[in-house]
């Protein structure tokens, strides 16, 4: 197995578990369990931008972002990616739609593989920022993508069971 399969292997991880969600309400879907700031919503959507960001951030390439902007609807709040949210703002993130959080995520998570499958072994160890120590590295920039859309997944998972 080569890094670029293994890579694609582990992206597909998050996409599995937000496809395989119970079908929520919109009530559902933009419910704040225990009054938590994040919906299932909210995590779906963010998901979608925080990996289509930070992946135009590697490519120089327009975010996926451009293509869905207009579906979700949400104003300049669903131009930022949710980090830093405070509870107010994160309560405007109201989809209603989640075949579209999950089409969004899907697409984001799809661009992330596409571009992974071009690189070569050397290309995930070129350091891409300094700013850390140590310096990261492509594939460590991927990998914390990944993590961060696997542990949203894992999390909207948890609150889509809540309702029932």
């Amino acid at each position: 197995m080569t890094i670029t399969e293994l890579f694609a292997d582990v992206a597909k991880r998050p996409l599995e578990t937000i496809e395989n969600l119970p079908t929520l309400t919109p009530e559902e879907l933009n419910a704040h369990p225990g009054s938590h700031p994040n919906s299932v919503a909210w995590l779906l959507w963010h998901i979608g931008r925080e990996v289509d960001v930070q992946l135009a951030g590697l490519t120089g390439e327009d975010q996926v972002w451009e293509r869905f902007r207009d579906r979700f609807d949400l104003g300049p709040i669903g131009d930022t990616i949710g980090y830093g949210h405070t509870p107010e703002q994160a309560s405007e993130i109201v989809v209603n739609d989640q075949g579209l959080l999950v089409d969004y995520a899907t697409a984001a998570l799809s661009a992330l593989i596409d571009y992974a499958n071009r690189l070569s072994a050397e290309d995930f160890d070129a350091v891409i920022d300094e700013h850390w120590t140590p310096p990261v590295t492509r594939g460590v920039r991927l990998v914390s993508i990944v993590d961060d859309a696997a542990q949203h997944a894992g999390q909207a998972a948890y609150a889509a069971g809540m309702p029932r």
